[in-house]
């Protein structure tokens, strides 16, 4: 799994004339079922999104079709972690069960 750690770094009004187009690029990925979850932080200084994918190259590619990636709206940061613990719903999504 990953974590996809976006910080803005352009005024929040020029990060919201991108908002829907983002939207949509974060949309296409649930429905690969590549991305588990995603959100805003507190305070809205960037967001996060969890990702199943293969490899950090692979989550590399996807990032690079974000609409905040392309137009140089965010940093991104992306960190692997092995699932060792998880809730038992989440078996499935992993592919352990």
């Amino acid at each position: 799994m990953f974590i996809i750690n976006l910080n803005y770094i352009v005024p929040l009004e020029k990060l919201d004339a991108h908002m829907t187009d983002h939207v949509k690029f974060l949309q296409k990925y649930y429905k690969k079922n590549v991305f588990v979850a995603s959100g805003r932080k507190v305070p809205r200084t960037g967001g996060i999104i969890l990702a199943l994918a293969g490899s950090k190259e692979e989550v590399e590619q996807i990032i690079s079709e974000d609409p905040f990636y392309t137009h140089k709206l965010a940093e991104f940061t992306i960190t692997e972690f092995l699932t060792s613990q998880y809730h038992p719903e989440l078996k499935k999504l992993l592919g352990k069960g």
